[in-house]
This record gives structure tokens, C-alpha cells and sequence, in this order.
């Protein structure tokens, strides 16, 4: 399904991916608010969407650099496995983070590859640089429980502000076509 969806243009794509970061936004806010089963299906919802996400984001932004965005894609990955894990495993405290942490550098790659990118706005890549510097702190406990609850507003403002945009306007298909075309030639 998800390839089918890569092959759609390339604003299709983008709109689809911001509205299943909305399932993975909504979904995350009844995981942390909910406990027990509600709070485990809405945590696997969570993964799943974004695991959605990611592979449209690699599809959108291999054109600006196919291996940067394969590395933002395997690093987004990892902390979906990780993530859910704290379902079904008792894992130290600091371990449970882990995933936002695999999240800060993805965010990090994609703010960069916003940057890069000539069918989105630049402002959207230096709020997701600093999403994932929010969530890189998750690294240390100490800071977070310092932090806290403010350490979250980096993420939700640079994720949610790229959602929105996602889903309201999408990605310029003309100048993401161009940067295609460019970057399949330099391949070659």
C-alpha cells in the first residue's frame, strides 16, 4: 500500500503523510494519557502510523539526498522497534526514552533535509532542527526531569507545525519534480 502511494505525485504523497502524522500525534496523546490496554493498542497505532510516515518521508525527501534520507528512515525505524518495546518489557527508566532519542536525530536529518529541499520552506526545517535538539535531551534524565514539561514544546511546535503544513499545502510538486530530475541526473 505504501508503494502504491510513493508512486502518487509527490503532493498526494506529502498530504498522506501529514495526515497519518496526525494518527501518530493523536494516537501518542491517548498512549500518554491512557493506561492499560487503550494506552498499549494507541502506543502500537502510534508506531504504525509513523512507521507510515517514515517511509513517505523517505519518498519525499530522497530527492534532496537519497542517503541521508535512507539514514533518517533506518534511525526513525529503529525508534519505532524500540518504542513499543516498554509495552511488553520492563526496561530501566532512561531506557524507555531511547526512542526519542533515535527521534531527535531524525528530526534533526529531516529539518536538514528541509533546509536543503527546494519545495518547502525553509522555516519548517530549522523548527525540526530544534525538535530534535528537544528531543536529543531525552538522552540524559537528569535534563528532562530539569526541563519538564517544557522539554516537549520543541517537538510539538516544529512536528506539528510541519504536519499542518503537510496537510494543508503539501509540497511544491513543480520545484520537488525539478530537485528529482536534478539529483537522478548527478546519479547517474
Amino acid at each position: 500500500m505504501i508503494g502504491r502511494l510513493m508512486s502518487g505525485s509527490p503532493q498526494s504523497t506529502a498530504r498522506i503523510a501529514g495526515l497519518c502524522y496526525v494518527v501518530t500525534i493523536l494516537a501518542g496523546l491517548v498512549a500518554l494519557s491512557s493506561r492499560g490496554s487503550v494506552g498499549a493498542v494507541a502506543s502500537l497505532i502510534g508506531a504504525l502510523s509513523y512507521v507510515a510516515v517514515t517511509l513517505l518521508f523517505y519518498y519525499i525527501f530522497r530527492p534532496v539526498s537519497r542517503s541521508l534520507s535512507l539514514l533518517a528512515a533506518l534511525l526513525s525505524l529503529a525508534g519505532c522497534a524500540v518504542g513499543p518495546l516498554g509495552i511488553f518489557v520492563r526496561l530501566p527508566a532512561p531506557t524507555l526514552n531511547i526512542s526519542l532519542v533515535f527521534f531527535g536525530f531524525y528530526c534533526l536529518l529531516i529539518g536538514y533535509l528541509i533546509l536543503k529541499s527546494t519545495f518547502l520552506p525553509w522555516f519548517l526545517g530549522a523548527l525540526m532542527l530544534l525538535a530534535g535538539v528537544g528531543w536529543l535531551t531525552f538522552a540524559s534524565p537528569a535534563l528532562v526531569s530539569r526541563l519538564y514539561p517544557y522539554v516537549f514544546v520543541p517537538g510539538i511546535l516544529g512536528e506539528g507545525l510541519l504536519t499542518l503544513w503537510l496537510v494543508l499545502a503539501g509540497v511544491d510538486s513543480r520545484r520537488w519534480s525539478e530537485q528529482a530530475a536534478a539529483q537522478a541526473a548527478t546519479a547517474t
